[in-house]
């Protein structure tokens, strides 16, 4: 982790990322999961076994992008919020990137929202193409969001929009 605390830094954000050839395959999940504690809700959730198996209880999840196609129910479940599905075979300009939300009141399909990089701070403007509600409380927000900043962004700011 880097020296603020719960930021991971450069290097390991690097270390989880799929490769270019799998990002332009279509969605797939990021875990941005980097602390070694007891958490493996992700792992039984995933449906497709795209999630290795772990060693210990305590291993941070890794996962097999070949198996991944990018449903987010291991999102939903993530108790840490780690997890986001990245599809840069949305459009030419735009990848769809779907975040956990816990906060009310939803933004709404179609809302512009403030996007917002690991650090809180503004990384642009997304779109809300979908809201999806679940049973556990944790939304899946439906963003596009232009492909240069799709990795920076991890949370998003209803209301008036501001730009980075």
């Amino acid at each position: 982790m880097s020296n603020q605390v719960g930021l991971p830094n450069g290097e390991q954000v690097r270390s989880v990322l799929p490769s270019p050839e799998r990002l332009a395959k279509g969605p797939v999940a990021i875990f941005e999961c980097f602390q070694n504690i007891p958490c493996n809700p992700c792992a039984d959730a995933c449906p497709r076994g795209a999630i290795k198996p772990f060693t210990d209880i305590n291993d941070c999840p890794k996962v097999n992008d070949s198996l991944c196609n990018g449903c987010g129910i291991c999102l939903t479940v993530c108790p840490g919020l780690s997890i986001v599905v990245v599809d840069y075979s949305y459009s030419p300009d735009e990848a769809l990137l779907k975040i956990p939300y816990e906060f009310l009141p939803l933004p709404g399909a179609g809302d512009k929202v403030t996007a917002l990089n690991r650090t809180g701070q503004a990384a642009g403007t997304a779109r809300v193409l979908k809201v999806q509600e679940n049973r556990n409380k944790t939304a899946v927000i439906w963003l596009a969001v232009p492909k240069e900043s799709v990795m920076e962004v991890r949370h998003i700011r209803p209301g008036e929009v501001m730009e980075a």
